[in-house]
């Protein structure tokens, strides 16, 4: 999209700080200690968008399990089989660790551009009030 970016406005509805919800794992729930306060003072996170910012700390708690569990056992294991009651190594097997914590990258990815926690998303259109303190109702006025 070509032109000037239309701006974020303020939500009147936009939560305060809120507790982390109590079924969390301790990872996930010490990521919503961490940007919960950097959300509130932007205005924009609303009841709404809290379902997102859950999703987004569980995965980035599970990127975080994940990384413990490969630093404890290993990116690769060595799997066996029983045959004739002796047990042979079948080879190196891939950690499901691995795989499971590359799928909540991206989900943890995905859900921090969504809510403004990205370097990149960050540089997009700041919220703005007009220059004299009271929100411009013109949808079409953009500077």
């Amino acid at each position: 999209m070509k032109g000037a970016k239309p701006t974020m406005r303020q939500d009147v509805e936009a939560v305060d700080i809120l507790p982390a919800p109590e079924w969390f794992s301790e990872e996930a729930a010490e990521e919503w200690a961490r940007v919960m306060p950097v959300l509130v003072p932007r205005k924009i996170l609303t009841t709404a968008d809290l379902g997102s910012l859950e999703n987004y700390c569980i995965a980035q708690g599970t990127v975080r399990e994940m990384e413990r569990h490969i630093k404890d056992h290993g990116h690769v294991f060595e799997a066996f089989k029983e045959r004739d009651g002796e047990l042979i190594s079948t080879g190196l097997k891939r950690n499901p660790a691995v795989g499971i914590r590359a799928e909540a990258m991206t989900q943890a990815r995905q859900l921090a551009a969504e809510l403004g926690l990205t370097p990149v998303s960050r540089s997009r259109p700041s919220i703005r009030e007009s220059d004299d303190g009271e929100e411009d109702d013109n949808p079409l006025n953009v500077s």
